[in-house]
């Protein structure tokens, strides 16, 4: 089931039962992880749905895990994307792996690095940047400096599709695992709090940024849109 993937919308999703799976798949296949979530099947471009059928979508909300069922894959999991990062961490950095950083502000990057030295002792990072990426320059010299690197794993914090797009054309200029983690380093580094456990656990976690961050609402309005759609079959 694990090479199957189903498709969501005109977007490929692979159905991983577990996120050991998924990390068993990763180090096989290099390419760009892909978080899928209900926006994502809703809203996603058609450049970013083939960046994404290209790649490895995983299920990453509660939504993409519906519409997984109602297409018959009843033991696909959720994934969150602000977890795999470390544990993908985790399970390649004592192997001599060798990872690159992009995202956030300043501050956020330098104190990430810090963390992660801290939390996976000897962790070998070829290089980080913040994700202000202003000119066409700035972008060539990043995947020059890539190229240059040859990194193991390239982690991209800059929100989607932004981060999708970008991690193309450096895929294409130098083949490597990327995943996108939109504002991963914000949590890791406590800039931002994630929802508490109960409402991770009871996939309530989008109600939780809602209370704590009203102007989310037409956010939410389209999860709802989507729940709808894949109650009617028509996702």
């Amino acid at each position: 089931m694990r090479n199957k993937t189903i498709l969501i919308n005109g977007i490929k999703v692979h159905p991983f039962p577990s996120e050991a799976n998924l990390l068993e798949y990763v180090r096989e296949h290099k390419g760009i992880l892909v978080a899928i979530n209900a926006e994502k099947i809703l809203h996603a471009t058609q450049q970013v749905r083939d960046i994404i059928n290209r790649n490895i979508g995983y299920c990453d909300g509660i939504g993409a895990v519906m519409a997984m069922r109602r297409h018959g894959v009843r033991n696909a999991i959720k994934i969150p994307g602000c977890e795999l990062w470390l544990k993908l961490t985790a399970a390649l950095y004592k192997q001599d792996k060798t990872f690159y950083l992009v995202g956030s502000k300043q501050e956020v990057i330098e104190k990430t690095v810090s963390r992660l030295q801290q939390d996976f002792p000897g962790i070998r990072i070829a290089n980080y940047r913040n994700g202000y990426i202003r000119t066409e320059e700035e972008k060539a010299a990043l995947i020059a400096d890539i190229k240059a690197k040859k990194p193991d794993v390239v982690f991209i914090a800059m929100g989607s599709p932004k981060q999708e797009l970008l991690m193309d054309e450096m895929f294409k200029a130098y083949p490597a695992i990327y995943q996108g983690l939109g504002g991963s380093f914000d949590v890791y580094t406590g800039n931002v709090k994630r929802a508490p456990d109960w409402w991770v656990k009871h996939n309530l976690e989008f109600a939780y940024r809602l209370l704590k961050q009203p102007s989310r609402i037409k956010r939410q309005i389209h999860l709802i849109k989507f729940l709808i759609l894949v109650k009617a079959g028509k996702i």
